[in-house]
């Protein structure tokens, strides 16, 4: 079949390759100049399949309104005049029960587990070298109420089938002596040996050009203004060059939407609704200034709810949510008091290792913002839409990189006609084949 990919991002390239994998010919489109330049430039690094609970939780109602008036706050809902947004709100509440918790949690951990077995095979099968440690990742804890809390969460994903540790402090600075720096503030932690990072930029564009190798043509700098539909069947989708302006139609067999959180605005376009909302993210990117001190193991500060990597000779520091539409503006107040935050933090936990110094003091930090596209069970839509040779694999949240492999490869099986080997709740599925469901809603799989 021929199959347009729309977006490449590490869920587009990774959907790519995948189907060209099973002999697909195909076309990846996207407005950037190259692969990964959005969502997947500067994200937190973590292939995360042992921190993967969704934000919505018993405790994230109360959590949230406490923190709407704290700009630098984790979780920082920004009301808007956009009844999408409280749309997607409502439905967010409705997944904040146990019940909902322990089955988003088993969805989110068989498709970790299933992509992360997936990205070593594709590194494998590529050769592409990147950025990238095996280490595992350790969850830092200063609170220790919250240090108490977290052997309840690491019993969950026990039962999962995900060793998380519960560690004391001695240990966790023996797992990573850089923490020495604060150890006086640190009560334990958590460890998951099997977790890794890397640098979803410099893999997601490897990607892109091995697929150009075989045989995909790569159609970027091109803005998507339209799907074509007749006859209940998307037709054609029309695309316009940004550098001449020439507009060109595609016609495939099908067609696969992983444009993050503009998968939502495209799709309702065609009249289909998907809860997918934006959630911005921060992250900067520090030159090191003294790399013997600077952590190996990839971490997350419980505290302000940050993950901290070392990519090289540099030291990306990511996290907080900010649910406020498609602002992408680095010069608002908010934004520059959770950028600031992140350096502050940084300065707390690894002072002097990282070259922290604001541009009025002489440095250069890479502040960089990006949305997630979120649904409320933070669960991703993969799978089959209402309209004929439509396809969707978006929905990602904070999530892209740790299942972006695997969830190229699934949408993929699913549209060669192959059901993968995961608990996973596809689109348009049945739960347990792969026969189309008599309604195909979107809703139907969060």
């Amino acid at each position: 079949m021929r199959v347009v990919v729309l977006g490449a991002g590490i869920i587009g390239a990774s959907t790519a390759w995948h189907l060209l994998q099973r002999g697909h010919e195909v076309v990846l489109v996207d407005r950037q100049p190259d692969a990964a330049l959005e969502t997947s430039f500067a994200n937190a690094a973590q292939i995360s399949v042992s921190y993967c609970e969704p934000w919505a939780n018993p405790q994230a109602p109360w959590k949230a309104l406490k923190w709407m008036f704290d700009p630098t706050a984790p979780l920082l809902w920004r009301p808007q005049l956009d009844w999408g947004q409280w749309r997607w709100l409502l439905q967010f509440l409705g997944q904040c029960t146990d019940r909902a918790f322990e089955r988003n949690v088993a969805q989110l951990v068989a498709l970790g587990r299933y992509s992360h077995a997936t990205l070593h095979e594709m590194v494998a099968a590529t050769g592409i070298d990147y950025p990238r440690s095996q280490r595992g990742i350790a969850h830092v804890y200063s609170d220790a109420r919250a240090f108490d809390e977290a052997a309840a969460a690491a019993e969950l994903m026990r039962r999962h089938g995900v060793q998380r540790q519960v560690i004391g402090r001695d240990e966790l600075l023996r797992i990573e002596p850089a923490l020495s720096a604060c150890a006086e503030r640190i009560v334990g932690g958590t460890y998951t040996p099997t977790d890794e990072h890397g640098d979803a930029r410099v893999f997601t564009q490897a990607l892109a050009r091995d697929c150009a190798r075989r045989g995909a043509q790569l159609l970027f700098s091109h803005d998507i203004e339209r799907l074509e539909v007749a006859g209940g069947a998307v037709q054609r989708v029309h695309l316009r060059c940004r550098t001449t302006g020439q507009a060109r139609a595609l016609q495939a067999d099908a067609y696969v939407v992983a444009c993050g959180s503009y998968s939502a605005p495209l799709l309702a376009s065609v009249g289909i609704r998907v809860p997918i909302y934006p959630g911005k993210g921060y992250s900067a990117t520090l030159p090191l200034r003294d790399p013997a001190r600077a952590p190996q193991v990839s971490l997350i500060d419980d505290a302000r709810k940050i993950a901290i990597s070392r990519l090289g000779e540099r030291l990306r520091v990511a996290g907080t949510i900010e649910l406020a539409g498609f602002d992408l503006r680095l010069d608002t107040p908010v934004a520059q008091a959770r950028c600031r935050m992140l350096l502050q933090r940084i300065e707390q936990l690894f002072p002097g290792v990282a070259d922290t110094r604001t541009p009025e003091q002489g440095g250069e930090p890479n502040f960089w913002c990006g949305l997630r596209p979120a649904t409320p069970t933070n669960v991703p839509l993969i799978g089959r839409l209402p309209l004929e040779r439509l396809w969707i694999n978006a929905g990602h949240g904070t999530l892209g990189w740790t299942h972006g492999a695997g969830s190229g490869r699934a949408l993929a099986e699913l549209l060669s006609g192959q059901r993968p080997a995961l608990a996973f709740r596809f689109v348009g599925f049945e739960a347990s084949s792969s026969a189309p469901q008599s309604v195909a809603a979107p809703s139907a799989a969060v």
